[in-house]
């Protein structure tokens, strides 16, 4: 496969406190979404590019997942990072790319929560934007409204979840990377169960596995942010971790990631916690993390 060096914009650590521009960090990954990939037409300056597997045929309605990046990114760069296009065309679902809005600084956001990450507090309900987006793409293609999906990473990983809480009757599951719930749970009221994937680095220096703060707002560590919505899937507060652990991150040796799983929810629902032991904010992902957490989405459709 070619390799294409890109830049991946993240808020790093420091802009929580000193407002410190965000880093830059260099990554080398694999092809960006076909050129050919259809571009989805919502009005106004961001376009979506959609990936159309070979055996869509417009009868039969296939699954939907829509990709959010981080802050600072694009969702060209997400797509050379997580490489979901080659999966969306082995698997047969739809896959969407979506773009945030571009602040002062030019660095693109989704206005997810309170911490994260309108710094500059523009006028942008992306909740609904993104809502119009999944509504146009169902006008257009055959889409399984029961296999609606969110992922995102970072920023787009907080969206992710806001997604999650606002829409639960459109969206069926979620996989964050990095990404938590708002700090203040009772602002997400699911109107019914969700599945969550939280994937979260214990040693992330941007978005703590701990919990932290950005710019005077709190995020919840990863734990709390699983077990938030534990209770609002009506989950058992016990944890199964007695799955293997999986090789998600290439550069650590071994089988690094842990499993948290937590059963007995509501129907339609499951939620899960993927501990990356010595995982940063942007870990070299595996092969193994496309097919994972494509596996977890397919597997909790909407009941």
């Amino acid at each position: 496969m070619r390799r294409v060096a890109s830049l991946l914009l993240v808020c790093a650590s420091a802009c929580s406190q000193t407002g410190s521009p965000p880093a830059a960090v260099a990554i080398d990954a694999g092809d960006p979404p076909p050129a050919d990939a259809a571009t989805v037409a919502i009005g106004g300056d961001r376009p979506v590019k959609l990936v159309v597997p070979s055996r869509y045929d417009g009868k039969t309605p296939m699954p939907l997942v829509v990709l959010l990046h981080g802050y600072g990114a694009s969702g060209a760069i997400q797509e050379i990072y997580f490489q979901l296009a080659p999966v969306a065309e082995q698997r047969g679902f739809l896959y969407a790319i979506a773009e945030g809005t571009p602040d002062a600084n030019g660095k693109k956001f989704w206005n997810a929560s309170d911490a994260c990450c309108n710094f500059g507090k523009i006028a942008v309900d992306d909740s609904a934007y993104l809502t119009t987006v999944v509504e146009q793409i169902q006008a257009a293609y055959a889409v399984d409204p029961k296999r609606i999906f969110f992922v995102g990473h970072s920023n787009g990983g907080f969206m992710s979840h806001r997604m999650a809480c606002d829409h639960a009757d459109k969206v069926a599951a979620i996989v964050s990377l990095a990404g938590a719930m708002p700090a203040d749970v009772t602002k997400c009221k699911p109107s019914e169960p969700v599945s969550v994937l939280e994937i979260h680095g214990d040693a992330d220096e941007t978005v703590s596995y701990d919990g932290g703060v950005f710019y005077g707002a709190a995020y919840p560590s990863a734990k709390t942010t699983a077990s938030d919505w534990v209770t609002l899937d009506g989950c058992s507060p016990a944890a199964d971790a007695s799955s293997p652990p999986l090789d998600l991150e290439s550069t650590i040796a071994g089988a690094e990631t842990l499993i948290s799983r937590y059963g007995g929810c509501k129907p339609g629902a499951g939620v899960e916690l993927w501990t990356i032991q010595g995982g940063t904010h942007i870990p070299s992902l595996t092969a193994d993390f496309r097919t994972a957490t494509i596996d977890f989405l397919l597997a909790h459709p909407k009941p």
